[in-house]
């Protein structure tokens, strides 16, 4: 690995740069605002590329660093050189360096986890390869299920729904019916939504029936931070798992807590 300044009209966007919607994210950031910030304090962070030949390189992080560099008519610019030739690898050093930021579009991290997975046919592998968990990129590329027509209206800062719903409307439902569901899940929170679709079985009738229950108040439930087992409490079953809890605390009696926690798996 090597650092140094680059003439940056040597340097191209790279196809394998998983952030390709850059308008994501950046509602109170835009490009003439990071512009901006690199007039006044420099350049924090060099850039990532690879060498393509003697002269010229490929960008695979920082695009818009890059681009806000650009805009400030800079000639060169820092960058750390990897010694990449495999494209996929490319990929991962994109996704790693952007993943964990909070304004990527998450159907631009999907695409990436995907082309990752398609080398090595593993989750596993790819949580590995990424220091994601295995769980978190299923979920990710369940979004790739989606309506064309979704996936176009899901940014990071006004998505139609929270990911784990979207990601749930995908595993159930297919495209021709996920625009309805969204119209009739919208307006609740994601923990709701999430109950909703896994208590309609796929069915959009019920899924009606389950909104007007929901709109009633009867998914007036509470996150169950403490089991393994369970997402939500009923309401009806939040006084006796407190007084299971106590139980156990003070007299060691786990056969209450246990009877708790069968009704919750039902």
């Amino acid at each position: 690995m090597e650092v140094k300044e680059i003439e940056m009209k040597y340097i191209r966007l790279s196809e394998y740069n998983t952030r390709k919607d850059l308008a994501a994210g950046t509602e109170d950031t835009g490009i003439e605002d990071l512009a901006n910030s690199i007039r006044e304090k420099g350049l924090l962070n060099p850039i990532i590329v690879r060498r393509k030949d003697d002269r010229n390189y490929e960008l695979i992080a920082g695009q818009r660093h890059f681009l806000a560099c650009q805009k400030l008519g800079w000639e060169n610019i820092p960058a750390i050189i990897r010694d990449v030739t495999d494209d996929t690898d490319a990929t991962i050093i994109s996704l790693v360096e952007n993943v964990h930021r909070a304004d990527m579009n998450p159907i631009d991290k999907a695409r990436a986890y995907q082309k990752i997975f398609e080398k090595y046919k593993d989750c596993n592998k790819v949580a590995k390869e990424t220091g994601v968990s295995a769980s978190t990129i299923r979920k990710y590329l369940t979004l790739l299920n989606l309506a064309p027509t979704i996936q176009e209206k899901l940014t990071t800062s006004d998505g139609p729904a929270g990911i784990s719903a979207l990601a749930k409307i995908a595993e159930t439902f297919n495209p021709k019916q996920q625009e309805e569901v969204l119209d009739r899940i919208g307006g609740f929170k994601q923990q709701i939504q999430l109950e909703m679709i896994k208590r309609s079985d796929g069915d959009l009738d019920k899924l009606e029936e389950l909104r007007e229950q929901a709109l009633e108040g009867a998914f007036d439930t509470r996150l169950c931070r403490g089991l393994d087992h369970c997402q939500f409490i009923p309401e009806e079953l939040i006084e006796p798992i407190k007084e299971a809890v106590k139980k156990f605390e003070d007299e060691g009696d786990i056969k209450s807590f246990k009877d708790v926690v069968k009704k919750l798996r039902r």
